[in-house]
């Protein structure tokens, strides 16, 4: 039986004193996809804050399993634009997210090395390293950073809007990413995203035969389960119905 790295019940946050998200029911299991959808201002964010420990519910319970530490969480925020002139080498922006494994090491070691290493390996960034990240293209730098989270999960992976901003040449080539990731590392993924067509393509069963679930907040919990239901159920054509009619930008 899989074990269950993240659960929540009957959740809510709040700022301010006012209540922004409540109802929500939740589990992450190990080696599982998670994608969160809804629109702006439904709580995806705040959600993931939750899980990061940066936010601290209002109401019900986060449950983290005994066996997972806060450093087998790696974290890819939205892009900003400080990111985008980060002035440092391929790799050492990669070695970085080694940082919550070091403890109180004052110097990255071999196996630290060897892992930011491989992480830009599996992304096929190996020939990047010593690029400066801020002369990359905006696919290149979405990886490098995502190799750069890659490097501080061992278990789980939390994504923040990771394909906003991409061609949709590039969104397709990460997902492949992340469902190599899911499927050959074994890494589970909880992600933000808007966009609900590659959401349901990256949850349906892959070749691993591993499917993933869809949440969909609107300051509540609406809907949990399968992609299939998802896109079946009533909420799910309205939505995607309403995402098809959308001009440029929305």
């Amino acid at each position: 039986m899989a074990v269950s790295f993240l659960e929540g019940h009957d959740l809510s946050f709040a700022y301010d004193g006012r209540i922004v998200l409540e109802g929500i029911n939740f589990s992450v299991k190990e080696k599982e996809k998670l994608c969160v959808v809804g629109e702006n201002g439904s709580g995806k964010s705040t959600f993931l804050k939750g899980l990061l420990g940066l936010k601290a519910p209002a109401g019900g319970r986060i449950i983290r399993h005994p066996g997972l530490k806060q450093s087998d969480i790696g974290y890819l925020p939205q892009e900003s634009p400080l990111q985008k002139d980060f002035p440092a080498a391929v790799f050492e922006v990669v070695l970085s997210g080694r940082q919550n494994q070091r403890g109180l090491r004052p110097f990255y070691t071999r196996a630290d090395r060897a892992a930011a290493a491989e992480s830009l390996e599996l992304l096929g960034l190996g020939d990047l390293g010593r690029r400066c990240f801020r002369e990359l293209s905006g696919g290149q730098r979405r990886r490098v950073l995502l190799a750069r989270s890659l490097c501080a999960a061992g278990r789980v992976l939390l994504l923040d809007e990771p394909a906003s901003g991409l061609d949709p040449l590039v969104q397709a080539d990460l997902y492949r990413v992340l469902e190599k990731i899911n499927g050959e590392l074994g890494i589970a993924i909880v992600m933000v995203s808007h966009d609900i067509e590659g959401v349901l393509r990256f949850t349906a069963p892959g070749k691993n035969g591993r499917a993933g679930k869809v949440l969909h907040l609107a300051g509540r919990q609406l809907f949990e389960g399968s992609a299939e239901d998802y896109r079946e159920s009533e909420l799910g054509r309205g939505f995607l119905g309403g995402r098809r009619h959308c001009g440029p930008g929305t």
